[in-house]
């Protein structure tokens, strides 16, 4: 008797045909190296906090310009109805962005000839500062010198500092500005600082300082950077130069 073979139909041969492939398919992927896909996650995960670690800074006085980790500092003793201290803010700005290895330092003082004015105008900055960091401090600043009639004459009647907040309305009907300033003041007495403006350099490195008068060019500034770079005592040294001289910053 012959016996009957089994003949498999085209459906059952299809369907094998696809489970060998996908067996194939898998052991094939199974083979191939993961770590490669995980550095290179890892690598741009740390690119994109590369910039948030760099543009980090301090949110309050003492207020800076430039970069936090700068070696050296200028601080600035500055009244905000002073004509000289007007003039040089967007010189010694345009300086600052042109040297990353040195910042900027406000450092209240304002003048008695001035007043009340320069401490009105103070107190808004601070304020402004207090509320919206760092940023608009310094934009309150520039806006202060940008629209102050100066020599203690202060800001056009009925001018306001636009778009004040709530939390800079509730720092200004308080006493807080008047303690910073009053100290910052104090503090300049205590160094002999009682002209507008004056610069004190500073090598963070070395903690070495040096003092300028008057609203400094930027030869002498590099020149003065360089004296401290190279070990300069803490002497002070006096420069006393006019607002005109300015032209040619920044170098």
């Amino acid at each position: 008797m012959q016996v009957a073979r089994f003949i498999p139909s085209r459906s059952v041969a299809l369907v094998s045909v696809l489970l060998i492939v996908a067996l194939i398919a898998a052991a094939w992927l199974g083979l191939q190296p993961q770590t490669p896909i995980a550095e290179d996650a890892s690598a741009s995960a740390e690119f994109s906090q590369a910039p948030k670690l760099a543009l980090a800074a301090a949110s309050g006085p003492p207020w800076r310009y430039g970069r936090d980790d700068a070696r050296f500092t200028v601080v600035e003793y500055a009244d905000l109805e002073c004509p000289f201290c007007r003039a040089y803010f967007p010189a010694l700005k345009q300086w600052i962005d042109a040297h990353p290895e040195v910042n900027w330092q406000w450092h209240h003082l304002p003048l008695a000839p001035h007043e009340p004015a320069a401490t009105a105008n103070a107190r808004l900055v601070e304020c402004v500062g207090e509320a919206g960091g760092s940023a608009a401090f310094w934009r309150a600043v520039e806006w202060v010198y940008a629209h102050t009639r100066g020599d203690g004459q202060g800001l056009p009647e009925g001018l306001g500092y636009p778009g004040i907040t709530p939390a800079a309305q509730q720092c200004l009907d308080s006493d807080r500005p008047d303690t910073l300033i009053r100290a910052q003041s104090a503090s300049a007495a205590q160094e002999g600082v009682k002209v507008t403006p004056t610069l004190r350099l500073q090598d963070r490195q070395s903690g070495k300082t040096l003092l300028l008068h008057g609203p400094v060019e930027g030869d002498a500034l590099l020149s003065a950077i360089d004296l401290l770079a190279a070990g300069g005592t803490t002497d002070t040294a006096s420069k006393e130069m006019p607002a005109e001289s300015l032209g040619d910053m920044p170098r």
